[in-house]
């Protein structure tokens, strides 16, 4: 019979080291929410790595219940000094708990104990000869617990490094036996947990007196044998701090807990709750990895029957006003994926046909065009653009099934439409997947009628969804934000893709040569430092020219070798020169692969143009995304990324790129929001806003006595209100300290009243209603402002803060683009919207309309909304987008 196993984490040791692991790229680690999300992205890898490796028939996690317990009872000062856990941190723990329910794993806490304690009673209720336990924790006191059945995977720093402590390895390393290592930290102490020990004993001397004595017991009974020092003297006077101190780091393995070690039987994932935290967090990439099949069969079992008629022929008795449209395709990449079947109809008759008998039908065609006939859909924009490449016209478009549930939920309804039908409690139809399948497997079934049941069910779904939507916008005074934002800007988005942007391939080509050009170089500057040459894409190669060749101290290792992750080479930076071209070559590197080579790949072969999709539903602040490529991340920071915007061109000669830009906008919405009279005075009078800031927070009375420095931490402190920026973050951007960030923060509320005041209204109002708007009326909810739990309040607060700021000036920008797309046509200039880039406009225009279009965007962008201050717009232009910027 198979040795059982018992996994015991420990929760919060392992969330501190996933949080420090990926804190380089805690930016790049966020939910459409603003959730950080790297603390339970590397929780997650390494949860699921220990699961697989170990196998464990049991398996539980432990937290710590509180910051006190009875060691505070004999020791108030126990873990003192320790500094309180960041606010990026914090706000991911309580989605911890969804973590684990979808791993089907239980967590247990304690009142007045850690997580050790409940670790080292388990550990001990385990019958050494039926099962072994390891325990996962990044803190070496559970080392204590280690015997001949029980092991301690220690993290290190990092996700992915862990150093096995067995008996053998700590026999090995320290010389003593685990159960005399609180023996060592009674005479050397802790200072990770403000353990004393005994002055001037540091680990090395309890070392070697436990060698010679065994224990403290055994120290102090031996004691006065012991020659005259100051160390005697030291651990006679301190003797009572010695006790106490073995007693501080004593795991207790006789906690009071209430559940036994069968309550920790595995029975695997729970597969709904898991799918639900991946979509939740937007772990796309775990969400694909998934086998879903059972989850999607359940979901696919309904008992609803929906009648349909599939026709071979289109009469005009089958089409009418009001009716459901939608057109299924395969893939989300609309401009690309076939179009395998068409459906339309309401709740009297639903039709579906194949699309070359739709396409081919004059009645339908008639129908699509005609704007009499008021159509539903699922989704207008990928609507419009999939029937244009069919060359044919949509119009009458006045619900979009998926726009109005983002709206009314301010979640992303991207998906397909059993996504959004499940969210309103509708559940006449199954997912896609159920259906196609997934990845390579996807593809049209083999009895079409499956298919052809799918879509009409999709069509039932977006009729009847209709009226209970739309009531919903209508109660929440969204209706307009619907009919008269949204869906307007989703044909000018659609119109805006169609058209796509030139992308002048043989730029890329000339780059791609520069590039690697540049690449070699570097190269041979490192070489000649090095010494050597070597593979400079190899992290274990370059660890051993940095650590062992050249001697540099060491930071961090892994199981494969030395570390030599970006965080590593920024802290080797000041004293290793060769460290600036090792950064300079992997992004230059990074650039040449992911966006001169990325860019090549999705260049149309026949408009010589890229295509990229917006995305309208994800963000929750209503701003738009790109993908396909995604044209709004295409760095700027460095030279050579900037360069990569060279490459975007008009398609004609004798065009311009004409790029228009909001300046500041948010910070505009933010001083019109909070009405802050220094805030609105700064703008109304054209003044540095950073400048100004630096000002009044530094006490200044002159702009030239701002220095570089200063506007620098204004404009930190600016954006950081903004983006509700915590302490923990501004210190980190600032590299400061997290009192002198605080008080930074505080100073900024002291000389902006308005600002305070604001923050402090708009958290109110939210605890009242459960939700913040724009100045739109876009919502967006928040379950948690009133929360119990302190860090699920505080992301919220920071949410409800920062959400009407963000949301507005994004809903301002859609104004402007569908104003502007109104007065282009009505001026009938050639000049067309390509691009929105975050606050930025990308035009194409003939060189003799840039006087007109500079004037027309200028009147449309800057009255697009009227508030309280002036709204900014700074335009220019080029052959290129590069040198239009």
């Amino acid at each position: 019979m198979a040795k059982k196993k018992l996994l015991l984490i420990d929760g919060y040791s392992v969330a501190f080291r996933a949080f420090y692991g990926l804190h380089a790229q805690l930016e790049r680690f966020k939910n459409r929410n603003g959730l950080h999300t790297n603390a339970l992205y590397g929780f997650h890898n390494m949860l699921e790595a220990v699961m697989n490796k170990e196998e464990p028939t049991h398996v539980l996690v432990a937290f710590d219940a509180g910051k006190t317990t009875f060691r505070h009872e004999y020791f108030e000062e126990y873990k003192g000094g320790r500094t309180s856990m960041p606010g990026e941190l914090s706000e991911q723990i309580p989605y911890l708990k969804d973590l684990l329910d979808g791993f089907g794993i239980p967590l247990y806490e304690l009142p007045n104990y850690e997580a050790d304690d409940i670790i080292g009673t388990l550990t001990k209720q385990v019958d050494a000869d039926e099962m072994e336990v390891v325990i996962l924790t990044g803190d070496r006191d559970l080392t204590q617990l280690a015997s001949r059945n029980v092991r301690i995977d220690l993290t290190k720093k990092g996700v992915s490094d862990i150093e096995e402590v067995t008996v053998e390895h700590i026999k090995e390393e320290m010389g003593i036996n685990p159960e005399q290592i609180v023996d060592m930290k009674g005479l050397a102490g802790d200072a990770s947990d403000n353990i004393p020990g005994v002055t001037r004993i540091g680990e090395k001397t309890a070392l070697k007196l436990l060698k010679q004595y065994g224990t403290v017991e055994n120290l102090y009974e031996q004691i006065d044998e012991m020659k005259q020092s100051k160390m005697k003297e030291n651990l006679i006077n301190e003797k009572e701090t010695a006790f106490l101190s073995k007693k501080l780091a004593t795991i207790d393995t006789d906690a009071p807990i209430e559940i036994k070690i069968d309550d920790l039987m595995y029975d695997g994932l729970d597969m709904e709750k898991l799918v639900q935290f991946y979509k939740e967090m937007d772990f796309k990439s775990h969400l694909e990895k998934l086998d879903t099949g059972e989850y999607l069969e359940e979901l696919n079992n309904h008992e609803e029957e929906v009648s349909y008629q599939f026709v071979e022929s289109i009469t005009e008795d089958m089409l009418g006003d009001g009716m459901a449209l939608y057109v299924e395709m395969l893939d989300e990449n609309y401009h690309q994926s076939d179009i395998v079947s068409v459906a339309w109809g309401h709740n009297e008759s639903i039709y579906v046909t194949s699309p070359d008998t739709a396409f081919a039908s004059e009645p339908f065609q008639r129908w699509l065009s005609d704007a009499a006939m008021k159509k539903t859909v699922f989704d207008a924009k990928k609507t419009y653009v999939a029937l244009n490449r069919k060359s044919l016209t949509v119009s009458g478009i006045d619900f979009d099934v998926m726009l109005a549930s983002y709206l009314l939920t301010a979640r992303d309804s991207s998906g397909d439409v059993a996504d959004v039908a499940s969210e309103h409690d509708f559940t006449g139809v199954a997912p896609d997947q159920a259906v196609y399948g997934k990845g390579k497997k996807k593809g049209i079934p083999e009895d079409k009628s499956a298919m052809y049941e799918h879509v009409a069910r999709k069509v039932n779904a977006i009729w009847l969804l209709t009226e209970m939507l739309d009531a919903e916008l209508v109660a929440n005074e969204q209706e307009a934000l619907l009919k008269e934002m949204e869906l307007p800007l989703s044909k000018v988005l659609a119109e805006m893709e169609i058209e796509g942007i030139k992308v002048d391939a043989e730029r890329l080509q000339e780059m791609r040569i520069e590039f690697k050009q540049v690449l070699e170089a570097i190269e041979q500057r490192i070489y000649k430092e090095a010494g050597e040459e070597f593979n400079l894409n190899s992290p274990k190669q370059l660890g051993v020219i940095l650590f062992e060749k050249m001697g540099y101290p060491v930071i961090k290792k892994t199981k494969t070798g030395y570390s030599t992750a970006q965080d590593v080479l920024e802290k080797l930076r000041p004293q290793a020169p060769i460290v600036d071209d090792i950064l300079q070559y992997r992004q230059i590197a990074k650039i040449q692969s992911t966006y001169i080579e990325g860019l090549l790949k999705v260049i149309n072969q026949e408009t010589g143009k890229v295509h990229t999709r917006y995305l309208q539903t994800v963000a929750r602040t209503g701003r738009l995304s790109s993908v396909d490529p995604n044209l709004q991340n295409i760095p700027i920071r460095l030279e050579e990324g900037r360069k990569i915007r060279q490459a975007f061109t008009s398609s004609k000669e004798g065009w311009k790129i004409f790029a228009s830009d909001y300046s500041q906008i948010e910070l505009r919405v933010m001083a019109h929001i909070s009405d802050d009279e220094h805030l609105k005075e700064a703008f109304v009078e054209g003044q540095d806003i950073h400048t100004t800031t630096a000002m009044r927070v530094f006490g200044l009375d002159s702009p030239d006595k701002v220095t570089p420095n200063m506007r620098r931490d204004a404009k930190a402190v600016n954006f950081g209100i903004v983006y509700g920026i915590s302490d923990y973050g501004l210190s980190e951007s600032l590299g400061i300290s997290r009192k002198e960030a605080q008080e930074y923060i505080d100073t900024y509320f002291a000389r902006f009243p308005g600002v305070k005041n604001y923050i402090d209204n708009v958290i109110r109002e939210a605890k009242e209603k459960g939700f913040v708007e724009t100045l739109f009326h876009r919502r967006r909810y928040l379950p948690d402002i009133n929360s119990r739990n302190f860090n699920l309040r505080t992301f919220a607060e920071r949410t409800a803060m920062n959400t009407p700021i963000q949301g507005s000036a994004a809903d301002i920008l859609k104004v402007a683009m569908i104003e502007m797309d109104k007065r282009l046509k009505a001026e009938k200039l050639q000049a067309r919207m390509l691009l929105q880039v975050h606050d930025e406009l990308i035009f194409e225009t003939p060189e003799d309309e840039i006087e007109t279009l500079e004037k027309l965007v200028t009147e449309v962008m800057e009255h697009a909304v009227e508030l309280s201050i002036p709204l900014k717009v700074e335009s220019s232009w080029g052959d290129n987008w590069y040198e239009a910027k």
